[in-house]
C-alpha cells in the first residue's frame, strides 16, 4: 500500500523559510519520480516542485528561485526547502509519487496517499 506521511508545516511571517518532510513507503522508491502538491482553500491541487528519479527537477514558475526539492534515496524521503516564503503559499502540502508516462499536472494527487502538512504564511 502506496502511504506518504508528510511533516514540517507551521505558521510562519512573510520572508521566513520552512522545511517540509516525506517518508513514502509502499512502492520502488529509487526508480519513482516524487513531487510536492499544495491545495489552498476553493482552489485546485497544485504541482509545486518533483524530482524525477535522476534528479532532474520542475518547479512552478510561483516558487523558482525560492523553494528547492530533493531527495534521499536511502531513508525513501523527499524535502521541499521553502525559503522567502509568501502569504500565497499558505496551503495544505501534499507528498506524492508520479507515476512512470504520466504528467506532473495532475489535479488528483492532494490527499491521495497521506494527510498533507498545513503552511500558513502570514503577512
Amino acid at each position: 500500500e502506496v502511504r506518504m506521511v508528510e511533516s514540517g508545516g507551521h505558521s510562519v511571517q512573510a520572508g521566513g523559510s520552512l522545511r517540509l518532510s516525506c517518508i513514502a513507503s509502499g512502492f520502488t522508491f529509487h526508480n519513482s519520480d516524487m513531487g510536492w502538491y499544495r491545495q489552498a482553500p476553493g482552489n485546485e491541487c497544485e504541482l509545486v516542485a518533483g524530482i524525477n528519479s535522476d534528479g532532474t527537477t520542475v518547479y512552478v514558475d510561483s516558487v523558482k528561485g525560492r523553494f528547492t526539492i530533493s531527495r534521499e534515496v536511502s531513508a525513501a524521503m523527499v524535502y521541499l526547502q521553502m525559503n522567502n516564503v509568501k502569504p500565497e503559499d499558505t496551503a495544505v502540502y501534499y507528498c506524492a509519487v508520479k507515476w512512470k508516462g504520466r504528467t506532473w499536472y495532475e489535479t488528483d494527487k492532494c490527499g491521495v496517499w497521506g494527510q498533507g502538512t498545513q503552511v500558513t504564511v502570514s503577512s
